[in-house]
């Protein structure tokens, strides 16, 4: 049983949500907008698969509740079957080992998913995305280049393609009275785009960045090979990016390395700084 994306593409069309601050009528930020929709769309689908849908840390809760005599982290992450979707939805280390029954994770904006479909070891990575359609601005982050690099390398390192999938839905709203209502709603699948085509902003902390309504959904190949074509991607993106910044940010300042008399400067600067220290 997996998610019929298009039946869900039609149920959540001119679908509405409160205004979050329609008491103070202010300025509408993504966020703002995009929790409440995310929000009903977990309520819609948590009602059509009532056992399958999750919150990402919600399913981690309920994970660790059921096996009360794991208590490791390395154990923990043991229970999952793939070790990528592991990667992608396992907390660090250290919260890891101090989960307890009365300490439960909860929501962090930087998880992968926003929702999660789970049916008998295969998952749904559910991302919502919103725009106002009224508004022009860059596209939203999508996700970490270098989160999905280590991805692709875990899947590839443990044959590890089937287990899970990553969907983007997304929502253009308009305000009409005290509610956001969704006007365009669009869908796709992470790995039915040509990795190739993928934007990597490395301004903005490596984070892939695109319209949903915007990607073409032509790739064709096995999932294996967008793997390994985001690898062979994101190495040529990284290493045009080491030029750049090597010419932009080292060569115009490596006269003055190579300047012995600057050097000599420098360590009697670093020597009065450290002797500064020593008296503080």
């Amino acid at each position: 049983m997996k998610l019929e994306y298009e039946k869900l593409v039609g149920q959540l069309k001119d679908c509405c949500v409160e205004r979050p601050n329609k008491n103070a009528r202010g300025n509408i930020a993504g966020h703002m907008a995009g929790e409440p929709f995310a929000k009903y769309i977990y309520q819609h689908l948590k009602q059509l698969y009532s056992a399958n849908i999750f919150y990402q840390y919600e399913f981690l809760n309920d994970l660790y509740r059921s096996n009360p005599t794991v208590i490791t982290a390395k154990d923990r992450y043991s229970l999952f079957q793939s070790p990528t979707v592991m990667f992608l939805l396992s907390r660090g280390v250290k919260e890891t080992e101090e989960w307890r029954p009365e300490n439960v994770f909860s929501e962090k904006q930087n998880d992968t998913a926003d929702i999660l479909f789970h049916n008998e070891g295969y998952f749904d990575l559910i991302d919502i995305k919103t725009t106002d359609r009224n508004k022009k601005g860059q596209p939203p982050n999508i996700i970490s280049a270098y989160k999905l690099a280590k991805t692709c390398a875990l899947m590839i390192d443990n044959a590890d393609y089937d287990s899970f999938d990553m969907h983007y839905v997304s929502l253009d709203w308009e305000e009409q009275d005290d509610k956001l209502v969704c006007r365009e709603v669009h869908y796709a699948d992470l790995f039915k785009e040509n990795p190739a085509d993928l934007y990597i902003n490395w301004a903005a902390a490596l984070q892939i960045q695109f319209f949903v309504k915007e990607l073409k959904q032509n790739w064709i190949l096995p999932r294996e090979a967008w793997a390994h074509s985001f690898i062979l991607h994101f190495v040529k993106s990284a290493m045009q990016r080491s030029i750049k910044m090597k010419d932009d940010y080292v060569s115009p300042f490596v006269k003055y390395i190579d300047d012995k008399d600057f050097l000599a400067k420098v360590r009697i600067f670093e020597n009065a700084l450290e002797h500064v220290e020593k008296l503080i």
